[in-house]
């Protein structure tokens, strides 16, 4: 598929928009834009003050590039090379998922858990991938100090360049490592989004996810939780790794919840309680152990 060089930013929207209605893609006229705006290197203000500009030779390559590309089924965010989260811009990788908004439940919950805006604060985040929920906690508290812990490098380096970039790079370090393995306390807070996909699920998951994202962050063994038990028994075997009060916030899977709430508890975890996301579905696990900081 090609675009006219002489086709106006305008009609080239609406081409765009019409291509990717007719090859039956759901959201056609909200990627259309953000693939416009990321091709031809328009802001959204660009496009309202001078949309009748031709897109040009080069413009046209790259939205028949981008066109191509989504239509082949590769997501929006992985052809633009980043997304939002938190408001906050982030850069992606092979190695890193794109961040969603559900993926928000944590981050709030977290900020519920540490209402204090000036206590300094110790986070890690474990399989930290772009470093969006690090980042989100560090950009709401001044005086935290986060380190996020992944096994893939790749990850790491995306991670490091998103602090920067977001103005928390003096306040965050990046380790590789496996869960809890690579780090010592005490630590007011751990996160994680972990895989926690069964491994039988995952070949049914949509081609966006399933061809684009990286496998090790959504196969979360046989039953999705082998993730979860690694991050629950370094706790417990090391209940140093918490403050005195401390707490994790865990995002879970939409039927997961009871599950973790069991294992949680079996382990001598207290005070477990499963939130919701906005649409209603089980979507994070907060807990305290009873050891925390002893």
């Amino acid at each position: 598929m090609s675009f006219d060089h002489t086709l106006s930013r305008e009609a080239a929207l609406r081409h765009l928009v019409r291509v990717f209605e007719e090859a039956g893609l759901p959201d056609a006229r909200t990627d259309a834009r953000f693939l416009a705006l990321h091709a031809l290197a328009l802001t959204p203000l660009d496009l309202s003050l001078r949309g009748r500009e031709p897109i040009g030779a080069a413009g046209a390559r790259a939205l028949s590039d981008a066109a191509a590309r989504r239509c082949a089924g590769e997501p929006v965010a992985r052809i633009i090379g980043a997304w939002e989260f938190w408001g906050l811009p982030f850069a992606l990788g092979p190695e890193t998922l794109v961040p969603r908004s559900d993926t928000e439940s944590v981050v709030e919950a977290a900020l519920r858990l540490l209402p204090e805006e000036e206590k300094p604060l110790r986070v890690v985040d474990l399989g930290t991938g772009s470093g969006c929920i690090l980042v989100a906690l560090l950009h709401e508290r001044a005086h935290a100090f986060g380190i996020g812990v992944d096994r893939a490098e790749g990850a790491l380096a995306v991670a490091r360049r998103n602090a920067a970039g977001n103005g928390v790079g003096d306040r965050a370090a990046f380790l590789c490592g496996s869960w809890l393995d690579a780090v010592t306390g005490p630590f007011d807070l751990i996160v994680s989004n972990p895989p926690y996909i069964a491994a039988s699920v995952v070949a049914t998951l949509a081609p966006e996810v399933r061809l684009h994202d990286p496998h090790a962050a959504l196969d979360g063994g046989a039953d999705g939780l082998d993730a979860y038990r690694a991050i629950l028994r370094g706790i417990a075997r090391r209940p140093g790794l918490l403050a005195a009060g401390g707490a994790l916030v865990l995002e879970i899977g939409y039927d997961q919840g009871a599950a973790l709430a069991d294992l949680a508890r079996a382990m001598g975890f207290e005070d477990v309680n499963v939130g919701r996301d906005l649409a209603g579905n089980d979507r994070i696990v907060t807990l305290r152990p009873s050891l925390a900081g002893r």
